[in-house]
């Protein structure tokens, strides 16, 4: 079966980015770990002895990250549907966080100590269609900004991909109810044509 001109065009991109072979070289899962690895460069959000939930964590970039910040006396805390392959310093829990079950899961996992930090670069399976992607993009982020509010400790962060569109400035409003701070940020590691950017919420007001 031929491969269609636009997934021929993703592959040559993909092999060709020096993001994916950066990661390739330094041991990380995914390119997606610069992005992240930017954001810490700049805020320094990841800090010793955190406790850190990552939501959509497979193939697991974000957690790697995570992990090496908060060290031993941190937490890792990762959840995805996906399956991910273990990760030294990075406890998974492979389920829909948004069922009652799974949920409780994490909150066991957490071991009572509250969350500092939750990070999610979650996206949906993109169709091409915009009307159908953007929604399904911006329901992502309410649940990450809907979890976060029930695990994070007073003062805690949430750093979130958003999708600049349809919804985008309505969750917004609601983002600066629940934290006191709200930056955007857009690494160098984002695809300059890609759509997605970053939110960076701090200070949660609990």
């Amino acid at each position: 079966m031929s491969r269609s001109k636009s997934s021929s065009r993703w592959l040559r991109e993909h092999f060709d980015d020096p993001y994916v072979k950066k990661a390739q070289q330094d041991g990380y899962r995914s390119r997606a770990a610069y992005k992240l690895l930017e954001i810490q460069e700049k805020d320094r959000i990841l800090k010793q002895g955190m406790t850190v939930l990552d939501l959509g964590a497979a193939p697991g970039g974000w957690s790697q990250v995570a992990a090496r910040y908060v060290g031993d006396a941190g937490h890792v805390i990762a959840s995805d549907r996906l399956e991910m392959d273990p990760l030294y310093g990075v406890d998974f829990l492979q389920g829909d966080f948004c069922e009652e079950e799974v949920f409780a899961k994490l909150l066991q996992m957490t071991g009572n100590r509250g969350i500092d930090l939750v990070i999610s670069d979650m996206a949906p399976n993109m169709s091409g269609n915009r009307a159908v992607d953007q929604p399904r993009a911006m329901y992502l982020v309410e649940l990450a900004l809907d979890m976060a509010t029930r695990v994070l400790k007073p003062g805690g962060s949430l750093l979130v991909k958003v999708f600049q569109g349809e919804g985008f400035d309505s969750l917004r409003k609601d983002m600066h109810t629940h934290f006191r701070q709200l930056q955007t940020r857009k690494p160098d590691a984002s695809r300059s044509r890609s759509a997605e950017t970053y939110w960076l919420a701090k200070d949660y007001m609990g």
